[in-house]
């Protein structure tokens, strides 16, 4: 008969315990679900089960529900409640707050500076209208990151208000940042269209845009050396070129302290009465000379192409600009390039006019007989139409007509082929002939920043505010924007089709030539390292990729934040920015 009494009546939790021996050189393990107990003062197992027939992540399970924790379906217990774009957001927002634009803006947080941020990132992110901004914010974590709830368009008018009051101040610290003393300052001017016809500042003027008839406004940009905008100021639409460079010389010696600056500008900007303007104000200048200009110089009828042997440029001095430095430069590859499409302007025309002279001639040509009138009108719409006029002589009679090619003209005018010749009242004690040419050649960064803000990217235009406060305040974002775009293009050049180590050949007039890394990436589309290479919108939607996602387990009501796994991609761009997207 079975003795109960000897068994030994036990309670409390099982576990899971791995018990391993050896027999002639084999390991064997055995998972086994036990029971500890103490018995006479000693603690003993009691084996409850064999579990070595389950599978690893049965056994996992089981010992997980065993330390209490409850296992959840994944078809019904597990919840994505939402996932937000978050990758680019936390790279654009990082790299704005590294450059301390948030202080900038204001030193106290307030909504209003939120909401200006909000904007100035969503630019970089995805542009749109004010309307559109207030429900953008909200498909990214941009609005999660600067706490804004609910954005409303009147909200975002108001703080491009507040903004634009501390213009100013804002363009003052950015200017004691990037710009110096005894420096220069890159100035070009451009323009963008209007949607409407009621702006205050919309005027009809030369559209860089290319949409004649449209309403513009131009707007006036100072960039540092580099290349970082500084400064821009909102002209009305038929403002030309060198109306606007008396305010940008007021603002950047009165208003940002700069007494002795040095302002670059093309031909079209400082003009012959700006020149003594600026001497006047004793604010030095480079800048460059008119093809009349260059022609009517001095030394222009005997000028000798030899000087040009050992280098692309020279400096000369002429009477026509005393106190002044001109130095010649010519580019062999422009020189080449513009006597190919002279050649062939000229064949182009000559053969345009033996037609016209076959008319007149022949028995039957519709010119036949003409006055002289009539043939010579006939022949100027010809002549002119490539305006190749100056390099033939016509004689045109009633009934007869001739032509002839002006090869003295012609001769002329190539001994200019490829030379510009660049002006400055700079003296060589502070910028050298080469100094002034790179100096000159630097304008480019205007013209880049300006393409950038117009590009879909930025998209500063079509321009639909009417108020003039607001269309001031809406280029002042577009710069901002721009300005941590520059920023996060120099920290992600690596990864970028951008060339991130230029060479500089030490003749200035040379081609710029690619380094032979840049070659590579564009050659192979990938990087160093193997990765696909990217242009900067490629490289943040790519970034957009990396998401935000809010769970739920079951039925509760708490929900908890995990960042998705970044690529390998993803990691390389958010270490180059200096950015932890879990902060």
């Amino acid at each position: 008969m079975w003795d109960d009494s000897r068994v030994a009546k036990r309670g409390g939790k099982v576990h899971v315990a791995v018990t391993r021996r050896h027999y002639k050189g084999t390991e064997y393990t055995t998972t086994l679900l036990r029971r500890s107990y103490r018995e006479d003062g000693k603690v003993r197992n009691e084996t409850v089960g064999n579990l070595s027939h389950l599978e690893d992540w049965m056994i996992d399970g089981l010992r997980a529900m065993l330390a209490g924790r409850r296992l959840v379906d994944l078809d019904e217990d597990f919840e994505i409640v939402r996932s937000l774009p978050h990758g680019h957001v936390a790279a654009v927002l990082g790299v704005l707050r590294d450059l301390d634009l948030e202080r900038l803006i204001s030193r106290e947080r307030c909504r209003e500076r939120d909401l200006v941020v909000a904007m100035v990132c969503q630019r970089l992110i995805a542009p749109g209208s004010k309307l559109s901004v207030t429900r953008l914010v909200g498909q990214s974590t941009l609005a999660q990151e600067l706490e804004l709830g609910e954005v409303k368009e009147a909200e975002l008018l108001s703080a491009m208000d507040w903004l634009l009051e501390r213009q100013e101040r804002i363009e003052k610290t950015l200017a004691r940042r990037h710009l110096t003393q005894d420096g220069y300052v890159l100035y070009d001017l451009s323009s963008s269209y209007l949607e409407g016809r009621h702006c205050e500042l919309g005027a009809l003027g030369y559209s860089r845009d290319g949409k004649r008839g449209k309403l513009q406004i131009t707007y006036g940009l100072c960039c540092s050396p580099e290349g970082r905008p500084v400064s821009i100021e909102v002209h009305p639409g038929n403002t030309a070129d060198p109306a606007s460079l008396g305010s940008a010389v007021t603002r950047v010696k009165d208003r940002f302290g700069i007494e002795r600056v040095v302002f670059v500008g093309d031909r079209g900007m400082i003009t012959e009465a700006r020149v003594r303007a600026l001497k006047e104000q004793g604010v030095g200048f480079i800048t460059s000379l008119r093809a009349p200009q260059i022609q009517a110089l001095t030394i222009a009828p005997s000028f000798q192409l030899s000087l040009f042997d050992e280098q692309g440029l020279c400096e000369i001095s002429t009477p026509q600009h005393p106190d002044e430095r001109l130095i010649v430069c010519r580019n062999p590859a422009v020189a080449a390039e513009r006597e190919r499409k002279r050649d062939q302007l000229l064949a182009v025309t000559e053969a345009d006019l033996e037609q016209v002279k076959r008319m007149v001639e022949g028995d039957r040509g519709r010119l036949h007989g003409a006055s002289a009138g009539t043939i010579g009108e006939r022949a100027g719409r010809v002549i002119n139409k490539r305006k190749m006029a100056k390099h033939f002589t016509v004689q045109i009679a009633d009934g007869t007509f001739s032509f002839a090619r002006n090869q003295a003209q012609i001769d002329d005018e190539a001994l200019l082929d490829g030379i510009y010749v660049i002006r400055t009242s700079e003296p060589a004690t502070r910028l050298g002939p080469a100094a002034v040419v790179r100096a000159y050649k630097q304008l480019k960064v205007n013209e880049r920043a300006f393409k950038q803000m117009k590009a879909p990217e930025l998209q500063i235009r079509p321009v639909h505010h009417r108020l003039e406060d607001r269309v001031r305040a809406h280029v002042f974002l577009c710069m901002l924007a721009y300005h941590v775009q520059y920023e996060l293009a120099q920290r992600l050049a690596p990864m970028l089709f951008t060339d991130d180590t230029p060479l500089a050949p030490a003749d200035p007039i040379a081609p710029a030539q690619r380094s032979p890394g840049a070659r590579a990436k564009a050659g192979s589309a990938r990087t160093p390292d193997g990765l696909p290479a990217h242009s900067l919108p490629d490289l943040l939607s790519e970034l957009g990729t990396l998401c935000r996602n809010t769970l739920r387990i079951g039925d509760s009501q708490h929900t908890f934040t995990r960042h998705s796994t970044p690529t390998q991609l993803q990691a390389n761009a958010l270490e180059l920015a200096g950015v932890n997207p879990d902060k």
